[in-house]
């Protein structure tokens, strides 16, 4: 688990990787069990370094959180045995290799060309966020369809804070849609984390929605890494119904920490009616 300050990536590494071994039944890998009981879930240690083409030695010191003198191709070999994807191989190397400490985040506005698309964009929902969520503009039509985000305090104002804590969007979103997409910011935090490590702001979203959300904490066990995909949820929103909506996340060209969000509906479809009068 993180703290406030920087991320342990050593524990994280084991963690992860015990996460990873644990969801590979043996006989998914073509790894006889014997009829043996096994005490453990998915495979052992032994197994996972002898698929990988490693030693036990190697691969233990890896899962242990030293993984610091272990080469590129050992890496590689226990990748492909994890079947990890590519999120999670880079989360793997970022966590082995940790990278320099940046800059820092997106600063407290949004990019210009980003605001721009935001006041163009009148049909669909839109928000520009930074590194970690904090939300930095957004459109009318969002403030129509999501809530008064104005109101919100500001470490409240942000697309995790949105989805995880009790409030209007929340509330909004259909049950059974609410879990993908919350699935979905975990992955993406925990893929933050160990590509900005030394990031306080970061860690400290995660810490915060740890301490507040059970799902959150949940959610957060799985060890799930992922970038952003897009995927469609219903709002049931108090004045205009339901509303089925895709929502996107786009990191334009030009600058990492930056993310516009885009809630958008069919064209000439019942959603699309009930946003034109939801924002007359």
């Amino acid at each position: 688990m993180t703290t406030l300050g920087t991320v342990d990536t050593r524990t994280e590494l084991t963690d992860f990787l015990m996460s990873r071994r644990a969801r590979l039944q043996p006989e998914s890998v073509g790894v006889p069990r014997y009829g043996e009981r096994r005490r453990v879930p998915g495979l052992r240690r032994e197994e996972l370094a002898q698929l990988a083409g490693v030693s036990v030695t190697h691969y233990t010191r890896l899962e242990q959180g030293n993984g610091r003198s272990v080469s590129a191709e050992v890496l590689d070999a226990v990748a492909d045995a994890l079947r990890l994807t590519g999120d999670e191989r880079e989360h793997l190397a970022n966590l082995v290799r940790p990278p320099r400490r940046d800059a820092g985040g997106a600063g407290p506005q949004g990019r210009a060309d980003l605001l721009c698309l935001l006041d163009n964009m009148a049909e669909s929902a839109a928000f520009v966020h930074g590194r970690s969520g904090e939300i930095l503009a957004w459109n009318d039509t969002a403030a129509h369809l999501l809530g008064d985000l104005d109101a919100l305090p500001p470490e409240l104002r942000s697309w995790p804070g949105l989805v995880f804590r009790d409030g209007p969007f929340r509330s909004m979103v259909d049950p059974a849609d609410w879990e993908p997409l919350a699935r979905q910011h975990t992955g993406y935090l925990r893929l933050c984390l160990s590509r900005y490590p030394h990031d306080p702001g970061v860690a400290a979203v995660v810490a915060s929605l740890h301490a507040a959300d059970a799902d959150f904490r949940r959610l957060w066990a799985e060890h799930h890494v992922a970038d952003r995909t897009p995927l469609t949820c219903r709002l049931h929103h108090p004045s205009a119904g339901v509303l089925a909506v895709a929502v996107n996340a786009m990191k334009p060209a030009g600058h990492p920490d930056q993310w516009l969000v885009t809630f958008a509906v069919e064209p000439d479809s019942p959603s699309q009616k009930a946003l034109r009068l939801l924002t007359a």
